[in-house]
């Protein structure tokens, strides 16, 4: 499975951004998705995420109300439309796949739980 996030960019507080993600090399329809992000001198943290199996999304409070996480299975993408930009939305953006989907609701959140990663798209938000 490999994966690949485009989108990231330099915008101002107040901004929006869209990120994707493209998949390929496994069935796309099948995985649980996320999206994390690692600000400079920080752990990775959870921003969102899709279970394939019953389709609800999850939100990290700091990110709720403000991102939109998406998927098109025909398209093999997972996208994050990013309104409200924040500075301290600032961070190196990642997308990963949890294939096959075994990661139990309650740990979808911890990165751990994900089995492949992209290379990351930088977001910086200017105040």
């Amino acid at each position: 499975v490999q994966l690949v996030e485009s989108g990231g960019g330099l915008v101002q507080a107040g901004g929006s951004l869209r990120l994707s993600c493209a998949a390929s090399g496994g069935t796309f329809r099948n995985y649980n998705m996320g999206w994390f992000r690692q600000a400079p001198g920080k752990e990775r943290e959870f921003v969102a995420s899709h279970r394939w199996s019953g389709g609800r999304t999850y939100y990290a409070d700091s990110v709720k109300g403000r991102f939109t996480l998406s998927r098109d299975n025909a398209k093999n993408s997972l996208y994050l439309q990013m309104n409200s930009l924040k500075p301290e939305d600032t961070a190196v953006y990642y997308c990963a796949a949890d294939t096959p989907p075994l990661t139990i609701l309650s740990a979808q959140h911890d990165a751990s739980g994900y089995d492949y990663w992209g290379q990351g798209t930088v977001v910086t938000v200017s105040s």
